[in-house]
């Protein structure tokens, strides 16, 4: 059913968001302590705000109940701003963090090492360039299991 759900929003309701001016970084329907949620993860060049949260929520809610993704079972839509620390994902996600420290965790070591931290220095389709310690280290993306920006105070 999940999977159902998270694919008709991505096809009917995804393209309504990004019509209004928002990239969906993530469609998320999981089952947390208080039921059963819809979440669509929402980012834009000036940053997300409650207003734009309110905004999207507003648009979608009729063309959800239209649409009836979850086939009349309950649920509570929630849509958020995917936060300074979330994933690396998307290309544009690649591009933000350019010349800033991320951390890498990997499936398995290469090495003996799992965890990375360093300057993200370039990528493509297939691997990232990572600067460690004076280092370029070339990590293949499909052996990464997390990539985060590191945030600091």
């Amino acid at each position: 059913m999940a999977g159902k759900v998270k694919m008709i929003c991505e096809e009917k309701i995804v393209p309504i968001i990004k019509q209004a001016g928002y990239d969906v970084i993530e469609v998320e329907y999981v089952k947390k302590s208080d039921g059963m949620n819809l979440t669509f993860y929402i980012d834009n060049d000036d940053g997300i705000t409650l207003i734009d949260c309110e905004k999207v929520s507003k648009l979608i809610d009729p063309l959800l109940e239209e649409l009836n993704p979850t086939d009349n079972n309950a649920y509570i839509l929630n849509v958020s701003s995917p936060g300074i620390d979330r994933p690396l994902k998307t290309e544009r996600d690649f591009f933000r963090n350019l010349e800033k420290e991320i951390s890498i965790t990997l499936f398995a070591k290469i090495n003996g090492q799992k965890k990375f931290e360093g300057i993200l220095k370039s990528f493509d389709e297939k691997t990232i360039s990572l600067l460690v310690n004076n280092d370029l280290k070339q990590i293949e993306k499909s052996k990464i299991a997390h990539i985060v920006p590191i945030i600091k105070f």
